[in-house]
């Protein structure tokens, strides 16, 4: 009788404090006063409007993320859709000359002609390869050393084969190099040096050669299609440098700061001298200049195109990413765009030098040894530093 005294006595004492907490809720909710006192009404819709960017390539980039959007793009009936948003009517990946920018872009006729240029082929990405290498890669490399160049630059490629960029046997880790080109039209009043070209090609078998226009510009064409390359002929590098043809790399020390990383840091490598909160010159007198005309905002964390080092991972990952990001006349910012929609970040290292370094320690060889990259040299300068770190007897204590 007692032990049924107690059981009771606790359910009541739980059954009070219950009700307590529902009273106390209900009063703070505005429950006390019945659930149809009062309806909730949102201030601002859930979904905000879609409206057109002024910037071509922000309209482009919509158009391209409502594409992709397997929601948005697979449940939206075409008529309902406002004209720019019509994604029937742009095509992503066409090579013919795309007249509709001489509307759509305000100030298009009194543009540069680079911008002209890019903005009428912007959605060509595939260009057919004249020169390949398909067996440079049978035994895959540790490292690959993709160099930008352009087809009168073989003092500057003849200097990187004599100095970092020779490949074989590096520190016991096998590197291969190669020097991506386009092609040098008549109209940039380049000499015909094909024939030199096929030589040379001939000879070292380290040209990797497509059929565009080699411009500024459309370094970023050169960076898709090196993208597509590397899934092809190279997949099975463990890392890539990618850089200009006018810097100093210390071979040595990529290889000793690769040795260093975990294996989850090395999946998701991706490293140079990063740029942030940084967003496109106004002046036309600029090299960098892009009007607000082609693109409004700031630009991503990237690192800058004389060269960053990153992992056959994070390749795949971008080339994979690329064609749901429209083109960008800057290269390395264009990157940095394809990394911040795969989700990840460029990471600073200070061994990159893309400004160069103060002019008192350029004739020091220890300066060297601690750096990765920097920009620019000359192809004398290349062979006379590599001949410093190689050096039996340098002491940088």
């Amino acid at each position: 009788m007692a032990l049924l005294r107690v059981r009771l006595k606790v359910v009541v004492t739980v059954t009070v404090v219950n009700v307590f907490l529902f009273l106390l809720i209900a009063k703070h909710s505005g429950w006390d006063k019945g659930f149809q006192d009062k309806v909730r009404l949102a201030t601002k819709p859930f979904w905000s409007k879609m409206t057109p960017s002024p910037g071509y390539w922000n309209l482009q980039q919509q158009i391209l993320d409502f594409r992709n959007n397997p929601i948005l793009a697979n449940h939206s009936a075409v008529a309902d859709l406002p004209d720019w948003l019509n994604v029937s009517q742009v095509s992503f990946d066409s090579c013919q000359t795309d007249t509709r920018v001489i509307t759509q872009i305000k100030d298009y006729n009194s543009l540069p002609l680079r911008f002209k240029d890019f903005m009428l082929y912007m959605n060509c990405r595939y260009y057919p390869i004249l020169v390949d290498q398909p067996d440079i890669c049978r035994d895959p490399p540790f490292l690959l050393l993709a160099v930008k160049s352009q087809a009168p630059h073989f003092d500057r490629r003849q200097a990187i084969r004599q100095s970092w960029g020779r490949a074989g046997l590096v520190a016991n880790r096998t590197v291969v190099t190669i020097f991506l080109l386009g092609r040098a039209m008549a109209g940039d009043h380049h000499p015909d040096l094909s024939a030199m070209l096929s030589y040379e090609s001939e000879w070292h078998k380290d040209i990797i050669q497509w059929d565009y226009r080699d411009s500024f510009f459309n370094l970023t064409v050169k960076e898709v299609l090196f993208l597509d390359w590397i899934q092809t002929r190279c997949p099975g590098a463990s890392f890539i440098f990618k850089g200009d043809d006018d810097v100093f790399v210390n071979t040595y020390a990529i290889l000793k700061f690769l040795a260093g990383l975990s294996q989850t840091k090395s999946d998701e490598l991706f490293v140079g001298d990063v740029i942030t909160n940084a967003g496109p010159h106004r002046q036309k007198k600029i090299k960098y200049f892009i009007p607000e005309s082609i693109f409004i905002g700031v630009y991503p964390p990237y690192a800058g195109g004389g060269g960053y080092l990153f992992s056959a991972s994070v390749a795949a990952r971008l080339h994979d990413i690329s064609p749901r990001v429209a083109l960008y006349p800057i290269d390395d910012v264009y990157t940095g765009m394809c990394l911040s929609k795969a989700g990840l970040a460029p990471e600073n290292h200070k061994g990159f030098k893309t400004f160069n370094i103060e002019e008192r320690y350029r004739s020091n060889p220890c300066t060297y040894k601690g750096l990765i990259l920097v920009h620019p040299r000359t192809p004398q300068e290349m062979i006379q530093i590599w001949s410093w770190l190689n050096q039996s007897d340098l002491n940088c204590q």
